[in-house]
């Protein structure tokens, strides 16, 4: 986001809104941020730049008509968080993509499209994002904004890891410990929930393209899908104390991620059904495929003693590592009934 007077009177105008926003210190990383062509990092001495990137668009990752401003920015700088969290690292920078049309970004003299459920679109969205950017130390940094058809955000972090010691997906051996952080399915149950609203309350009832306030309880019920929270604290200590061998975030469904895990390790897993920790209100199914939880999923060596809370998120040990056999599935779920195969039923992208 370069504010060099190369903009349109309109841009220029919303950059410098959020230049003004966006904090102005710097530290832990980030030695120049917005303002020029390049952001400025920097790392300590031993450690490594870790880099992530993710996509979020209307219609495939959040919905205008559902999702509140301040959620849509949530999720979207909680996915990369997310990311970091499972390579152990911590946050340095973020830097925001932003497409959208130009009735969601008016200033005060357009405010007839750009109000958003009793407030200006950009403004809460970037309520939402700066909300979570200081709560985990992540400045904004730049970025690129452009008017879209579609709504976009590209998120791009930064983070840095300890030399030689981030967690990595292919790192799990025969006879690991699979633990797993917080609870599973929630976030699945709370889109659920959010979708039969929006069908009931949605015929006739949009405002200006968007539905009609959440309901408290109903927020309350789809709190950990509209706020996710990434388990960044929880991924640093795994790697400073080297309590985990490999791991990763539960952005596409626990089936989906733990295949990922197995495929990049060369191993098999086996997974305890009973042990499965579940949000209140969740099945097994939504557990078990939902995805969007953004807890971590890891492995740890025999003998290695891990704690059953991490810097206050309940650790839950759910299965175990094994070696792949012929004829056998990568993935196996143990329940009441014996084992059954647990193929990978989260989300991805262009499948049939």
């Amino acid at each position: 986001m370069r504010d060099d007077g190369s903009h349109t009177g309109s841009e220029l105008a919303l950059i410098s809104r959020i230049r003004a926003r966006a904090p102005k210190g710097r530290g832990g990383g980030l030695r120049l941020g917005i303002g020029d062509d390049c952001a400025l990092l920097g790392l300590a001495r031993g450690e490594e730049l870790a880099v992530t990137t993710d996509l979020s668009i209307d219609g495939r990752h959040f919905r205008l008509q559902w999702h509140p401003p301040e959620s849509i920015a949530h999720r979207v700088l909680a996915r990369g968080l997310s990311d970091l969290a499972a390579m152990g690292a911590r946050p340095i920078a973020a830097f925001l993509s932003l497409g959208a049309p130009r009735e969601l970004v008016a200033g005060p003299a357009k405010r007839r499209r750009a109000t958003w459920r009793g407030g200006n679109w950009i403004d809460r969205f970037l309520d939402g994002f700066l909300a979570l950017a200081r709560a985990y130390r992540t400045p904004l940094a730049g970025g690129d904004l452009a008017e879209s058809p579609v709504t976009v955000a590209d998120i791009v972090l930064a983070g840095a890891v300890r030399r030689g010691w981030a967690l990595l997906r292919s790192a799990a051996c025969p006879g690991d410990a699979l633990y797993v952080t917080g609870a599973l399915g929630g976030a699945a149950a709370g889109l659920q929930r959010l979708a039969e609203w929006a069908a009931e309350e949605g015929r006739g009832l949009a405002i200006e393209g968007n539905l009609r306030p959440l309901p408290r309880k109903l927020a309350e019920l789809a709190a950990r899908h509209l706020y996710p929270q990434p388990r960044v604290a929880q991924g640093l200590l795994l790697a400073r104390r080297g309590l985990a061998a490999a791991a990763i975030d539960l952005s596409d469904g626990f089936s989906t991620d733990l295949t990922h895990l197995c495929r990049e390790s060369g191993v098999a897993a086996e997974v305890e059904a009973a042990a499965l920790p579940l949000s209140p209100g969740a099945t097994l199914e939504q557990a078990l495929h939902g995805g969007e939880d953004y807890e971590l999923l890891f492995t740890a060596r025999q003998g290695a003693r891990v704690p059953r809370q991490i810097a206050g998120v309940a650790v839950t040990r759910i299965g175990r590592i094994v070696r792949p056999r012929s004829g056998r599935p990568q993935v196996t779920l143990l329940g009441p009934l014996g084992a059954a195969p647990l193929a990978a039923h989260g989300w991805e992208h262009f499948k049939e």
